[in-house]
């Protein structure tokens, strides 16, 4: 596995989406094409599919409904795969990936090419002495060396942050605008039935947050966003020194549960929303674990994050199949993010910005 240093891209005002997009993708055009040929998922599943006329009706509804939606950033999407050289047909895969893979057929799916639920760890607390969110990025290991961050600045003077894998929408990670609005995300893993075919996509979803006005307005954002699959959201209000956990499912059902003085973990099972889903051992074993360590510093929820006591199923991960990408903590008080490259107990920051700053000052 090559590791390389996370690189980050300014971009904007730009004329059009379509033209922020395509500059991104030729910024980032090597890592696109890299990520691209050596991810198994698209080439021995979504492509095989995508080629196959009975796919058709599926993948133009998901096309239509979410441009339809979203036009200005379908319009950043097709920019990305045009810049970086790249056919559209793939950027639209892998950022639908997660909206398809349930409808692939059984006999089309490889066993040794899982795509489960099991991305990221959170740990979030908003008490009289701290108030922080601290976020395990984890990802298929195909994934490690292809994400880059973005700081796009709107015509409108919206600037964001934006932690993004390599040719998808900013951001399926986590990001923070110049409003005091971010976000941290954890996937959920809702059973087969309970999955609406051709709905709006969870990217163009955490696409729209990065330009939340307030926890309102995010919250809306999820609410009205008819999502075909279900998320997990941990929304981040600066300014009103909150911290919100949203999970979420099809037909718009969503459950939120407000961070208090208790240290929150979620990993990637339904904790409050009642969904059918699939049991998942993992998550499971992440979230009993994380229950008994000490939650009482920011040091301890990085120490918590950093956790390989279960050697089958640690909270950070080193592969083989998964891996901890980088973990990100939120200071509300401080109003800082940090970026951090490697196990968290003891890793080092790669990136810190203010985010008091109106244009999210790198320090």
């Amino acid at each position: 596995m090559e590791e390389h240093a996370l690189e980050m891209f300014e971009v904007g005002p730009c004329e059009t989406p379509h033209q922020m997009g395509f500059l991104i993708g030729r910024r980032f055009s090597r890592l696109i094409q890299s990520r691209l040929s050596r991810d198994l998922i698209l080439r021995n599943q979504l492509l095989p599919w995508a080629r196959a006329p009975e796919s058709r009706p599926l993948l133009e509804a998901l096309c239509e409904h979410n441009q339809t939606k979203f036009p200005r950033y379908w319009d950043e999407l097709v920019g990305t795969a045009e810049g970086a050289d790249v056919p559209v047909l793939d950027i639209v895969l892998i950022n639908f990936r997660k909206e398809i893979l349930p409808f692939i057929p059984d006999k089309e799916t490889k066993s040794d090419l899982p795509e489960k639920a099991i991305e990221c760890s959170d740990v979030l607390v908003v008490g009289e002495s701290m108030a922080v969110a601290a976020h395990n990025e984890d990802a298929n290991v195909a994934l490690v060396g292809h994400t880059y961050l973005i700081k796009g600045t709107l015509s409108s003077g919206l600037c964001f942050i934006s932690y993004t894998y390599a040719g998808e929408l900013p951001s399926c990670a986590f990001g923070f605008n110049n409003n005091g609005m971010g976000f941290t995300l954890n996937a959920v893993p809702p059973s087969k039935e309970e999955i609406v075919a051709s709905g709006i996509g969870r990217n163009f979803i955490s696409r729209d947050l990065l330009e939340a006005t307030s926890m309102t307005d995010a919250t809306s954002k999820i609410r009205s966003a008819e999502a075909s699959v279900g998320h997990s959201y941990n929304l981040i209000d600066l300014k009103a020194r909150r911290i919100c956990n949203l999970e979420t499912a099809s037909r718009t059902r969503v459950s939120v549960n407000e961070v208090d003085d208790t240290p929150f973990f979620h990993a990637n099972m339904y904790l409050h929303l009642q969904v059918k889903q699939v049991e998942d051992e993992n998550s499971k074993s992440r979230q009993k674990r994380a229950a008994v360590l000490p939650k009482k510093s920011k040091q301890d929820f990085l120490s918590l994050l950093g956790d390989t006591d279960d050697a089958k199923y640690p909270i950070y991960m080193s592969g083989p199949t998964l891996y901890t990408l980088c973990t990100a903590l939120v200071d509300l008080d401080e109003q800082t993010l940090s970026i951090i490259k490697g196990n968290p107990k003891k890793g080092e920051v790669s990136h810190t910005f203010s985010l008091s700053s109106p244009d999210l000052k790198k320090l």
